[in-house]
């Protein structure tokens, strides 16, 4: 087999291949002979129909599986004795092929990047100096009191932090709400609506203007929707809400105590404690190893520098796209505003896809290095893990990852945490106060 492979664009290479006649004509005969043992044709018993009944039969079949076997070859050889990292074959041009000829062919590929690995060992990290206080145990604790507050009608006029159950009617510049803006239906009118009263409750300047109603009270609040509001027909226009006031509600917290302790499944408040003290502790854990692979991903992105291959940006960057999208939809977006930022929210998620595909040949390169490999049980574990999570059994969730071709998703997952922890393991991390991290690394920030 004669190659020649020449580079015509990063990451994409032209290859000319020749196969020798001799060869072409092995092929053919391996080829006719797995037929002629498959065939099965009237007359004849299975396997037993004569060559050449077989050859005229199945002649363009034939020659399909003839070529294609030749052209796995000269992928294979690519990929052993050339040493190239296939990633697709974009065109296969075949110029001569034949019983008796050579099979000479144009083969366009996308490769892999070439590039030098940097130096990945005893990179200098810092870590946050952090440990879990009392103050941030008193402050869960107070989280989970909220998670059990009650709501006791009063009779008096609202105060602060009270909660104001009302009905309200909303009119831009005169109009209905619904003729401005009929997909915002949730702002045009409400019924036993509940809202804090407060400065930030709601929308800004809602909920303050309600301080002092009592039950039956008859109230406009005027205010400006925000600029960012998610309703561009909306947004920074003035509004005014017909509210009709039909109970104030008093919030109130538990006391701390055992009783409150035994309502989240702890036999005594000092059980309840400690069990927040552990969660903290392991929630700061996960965030200072959070701080030292940022770093980690943002030095091997920093010291090496190559072409990425266009398949693999443009499949990274739909995958960011969604997301992104996925994201402001949740976040109540319209796919009206979302249709109007398409160019900003693109070339985000091609930044952000530039730099996962980079990372991702980075860390793959160092586990062939350092013989980091993912095995069938690692790749079972996290799907039972994956399953307890989505509350589905282990073996459904395995079954959909394998029809959905997501297997190897699980793999480069399992191989990026393997990568990260050997990184990790030989980095020199030097415990540093908050104000000596890198901008946006301490925790909180």
């Amino acid at each position: 087999m004669n190659v020649s492979v020449e580079n015509v664009a990063p990451c994409r290479k032209l290859v000319r291949v020749e196969v020798e006649p001799q060869k072409v004509d092995e092929v053919f005969e391996q080829v006719i002979h797995d037929f002629r043992k498959r065939a099965v044709l009237p007359g004849f018993r299975p396997g037993k129909a004569p060559r050449d009944v077989v050859e005229r039969r199945f002649q363009k079949d034939i020659e399909e599986d003839v070529r294609r076997e030749l052209l796995r070859d000269c992928l294979d050889h690519l990929i052993k004795d050339e040493h190239l990292r296939l990633l697709r074959t974009e065109n296969i041009e075949v110029l001569q092929f034949g019983r008796g000829r050579s099979l000479q062919a144009v083969l366009t590929v996308e490769t892999e990047p070439e590039f030098a690995l940097p130096e990945y060992k005893g990179l200098r990290i810092k870590r946050e100096i952090r440990s879990v206080t009392d103050d941030d145990v008193n402050r869960a604790l107070d989280l989970l009191r909220r998670q059990r507050i009650q709501y006791n009608k009063v009779d008096r006029p609202a105060a602060t932090g009270d909660i104001a159950v009302i009905n309200y009617r909303a009119t831009v510049e005169g109009r209905p709400l619904l003729e401005v803006a009929p997909e915002a239906r949730s702002l045009a009118e409400a019924n036993g609506f509940w809202v804090t009263v407060d400065s930030k409750s709601f929308l800004p300047g809602f909920g303050e203007q309600l301080l002092g109603a009592r039950a039956g009270d008859r109230r406009t609040i005027h205010l400006l929707f925000p600029p960012d509001l998610p309703h561009p027909p909306l947004a920074g226009r003035p509004a005014a809400f017909e509210v009709e006031v039909l109970e104030i509600k008093e919030a109130v917290l538990p006391p701390l105590d055992d009783e409150l302790a035994r309502s989240f499944g702890a036999q005594n408040l000092e059980e309840l404690r400690a069990g927040v003290r552990r969660d903290l502790e392991n929630e700061l854990k996960h965030k200072l190893e959070r701080q030292v692979r940022v770093q980690l991903l943002r030095h091997l992105l920093d010291r090496v520098h190559f072409e990425l291959p266009d398949s693999a940006l443009e499949r990274e960057t739909r995958q960011a796209v969604y997301e992104i999208v996925r994201e402001n939809t949740k976040r109540g977006v319209s796919r009206e505003t979302i249709e109007k930022e398409k160019d900003i929210i693109y070339e985000a998620a091609s930044r952000s896809a530039r730099d996962r595909v980079k990372i991702g040949f980075i860390l793959q390169r160092i586990a062939e290095k350092e013989g980091i490999g993912v095995t069938e049980e690692e790749i079972s574990r996290r799907i039972v893990v994956l399953a307890a999570l989505h509350q589905v059994p282990a073996s459904q969730l395995a079954r959909d990852l394998k029809e959905r071709g997501a297997l190897p998703e699980i793999y480069d997952e399992i191989l990026r945490d393997k990568v990260l922890d050997f990184l990790q393991k030989h980095a020199q991390i030097e415990d540093v106060p908050p104000d000596q991290l890198p901008m946006g690394l301490a925790i909180g920030s």
